[in-house]
């Protein structure tokens, strides 16, 4: 188990450096990034466009961008906003509790839907609920996540619906197919046919089964719950993390889309290095 913690603490922090750095790399050769939008503004002397431009010599040679960005990163100071030129900390800090009430509450819903409709088709074992289902689960995965977000907006409905709507669709299938594989196991099948009751069975010998499978996607859910934060938030004016990094990709703002982009990389890669601890402890006790 140590052994597996300490693979799993070097795997996070190689794929965040490797991350945060490929994310820099692809900002800087996108097409525009020398252009600051505010550079347009006929209303701007020369010397202030000028300044404009100067700003962004310092990410001109992504390397030593970098290296003295994480150098800078590991002491708390993410630097400065290039659009706006506020703090990137103070940025993240100010927008980040409206990102974990939509985003967090939209994800806790998500679980709750698609791990209900997925109990309630292994309870009922019934097809016409199965299609059902499935089919809604279908038609908002087709669904792009932009399409969804203005469907709340025209509804005025809460946001966090928007993220729940997109994430069940993908959680349902799996979370589904785990639980009918498990309901399908020797020893449930022992169980069903000694009368045990559909709920028993499922509490208490498809549920723990079907536990370790079930953690592997708690750090995949996540990821896919703030990816479809950012159009959400831009679509409906929630001034959360996911539309600074809108507003961060218009304006070609790396420093604030690298902070972002590593953010993100911790929690997702740290979730799912969690998940495999966890998943290991449960395949040891059932050993």
């Amino acid at each position: 188990m140590r052994a597996l913690i300490i693979r799993q603490l070097l795997t996070i922090a190689a794929t965040v450096i490797l991350g945060g750095f490929l994310c820099a790399i692809f900002v800087r050769v996108a097409p525009g990034f020398d252009v600051d939008m505010q550079q347009l503004d006929g209303r701007l002397s020369a010397q202030a466009v000028e300044a404009l431009r100067a700003k962004r010599q310092s990410s001109r040679n992504i390397v030593a961008f970098y290296g003295q960005y994480m150098r800078n990163a590991l002491h708390g100071n993410f630097g400065k906003s290039l659009v706006s030129d506020h703090s990137v900390r103070q940025l993240i800090a100010e927008r980040l509790p409206a990102t974990i009430q939509v985003a967090g509450g939209g994800l806790a819903l998500a679980w709750l839907i698609a791990f209900s409709l997925a109990m309630a088709v292994a309870v009922l074992r019934s097809r016409a609920a199965d299609m059902f289902a499935m089919s809604a689960a279908s038609l908002f995965l087709a669904l792009p996540a932009a399409v969804i977000g203005l469907a709340c907006v025209f509804a005025d409905a809460p946001p966090l619906l928007a993220i729940a709507a997109i994430v069940s669709a993908r959680l349902f299938p799996y979370v589904r197919s785990v639980l009918t594989r498990t309901g399908n196991m020797p020893h449930v099948l022992a169980a069903r046919a000694r009368g045990a009751g559909e709920l028993r069975i499922l509490f208490m010998h498809v549920l723990p089964v079907a536990a370790q499978p079930l953690l592997a996607i708690i750090g995949i859910s996540v990821a896919v719950a703030l990816g479809a934060d950012i159009p959400v938030e831009a679509l409906c004016g929630i001034p959360g993390i996911g539309q600074l990094a809108w507003q961060a990709a218009l304006g070609r703002d790396l420093p604030v889309i690298v902070t972002l982009t590593v953010l993100v990389t911790i929690i997702t890669v740290t979730l799912n290095s969690a998940c495999d601890v966890a998943a290991e402890a449960v395949r040891g006790q059932h050993a």
